[in-house]
């Protein structure tokens, strides 16, 4: 029983450090040819935006090209970090 509570335990300390992110981690935006953008975190890390304002899934080392012709490469995959951002910045108005 008191794994099981362990385990509950890390999960919801797990979540609750996920859902301390917002777009204020975001360093830089990429706006592509698509309409998508390419949003890149403090970490490095980047997550997709899809032109309708959602998180989309894009395989890491996908290239990509920008609006101004330039290439880009994606760098991790951060779908749900992302989705937990602009979830955040829609309800705070951003």
């Amino acid at each position: 029983m008191k794994s099981k509570l362990v385990v509950a335990s890390l999960i919801a300390a797990v979540s609750l450090t996920a859902a301390a992110t917002d777009l204020s981690t975001v360093v830089k935006t990429y706006e592509l040819k698509d309409g998508s953008k390419v949003h890149v975190f403090k970490d490095g890390k980047m997550g997709m935006e899809n032109k309708y304002g959602k998180s989309v899934s894009m395989p890491e080392g996908k290239v990509m090209e920008t609006k101004d012709g330039s290439k880009i490469l994606m760098k991790g995959n951060e779908v749900f970090r992302l989705d937990d951002a602009l979830i955040k910045g829609h309800r705070e108005g951003g």
